[in-house]
């Protein structure tokens, strides 16, 4: 058997779940109705977005709790239609409380793109890339 290729949920581990679901809410982001107090989930498309405690998170694994460092060597990422509208996505993130890390800009690729931080210093992208399709349901398909 093969591993089916998808992700299906991806799971931050955050100091505080009320605030980094708070933050996520000011996206415009809506929790689920199955969500906890220890745990939040928001449907992104076709899959889960959950926040959970750093220190739960480790313990779930069953790893040792460890500080986070700056820089994790992971980003998420959002793709977008346009240039402004990366713009516009830029500045929605910011105003519900993210940090600009890198401000939009063309970049060596051919496209457009800024990162943020949440709450946390978990790296979202924003991005348009015109050599990929953004399909309406916001999905991307790989143009060959």
């Amino acid at each position: 058997m093969s591993l089916p290729a998808r992700i299906n949920l991806v799971t931050l581990g955050v100091a505080d779940v009320a605030r980094s679901t708070a933050f996520y809410t000011a996206l415009g982001w809506t929790p689920s109705a199955g969500s906890q107090p220890e745990i939040t989930f928001i449907q992104l498309g076709p899959m889960v977005l959950g926040l959970f405690g750093h220190d739960d998170l480790a313990d779930d694994a069953r790893l040792p709790r460890s500080p986070q460092p700056p820089f994790r060597g992971t980003s998420l990422a959002i793709n977008l239609e346009s240039e402004a509208a990366v713009d516009a996505a830029m500045e929605t993130a910011r105003a519900a409380g993210a940090t600009i890390v890198k401000p939009a800009e063309k970049v060596f690729w051919g496209g457009y793109s800024g990162y943020v931080a949440d709450p946390d210093g978990h790296l979202w992208e924003l991005a348009h890339n015109p050599h990929w399709t953004l399909n309406t349901d916001g999905s991307v398909t790989l143009d060959s």
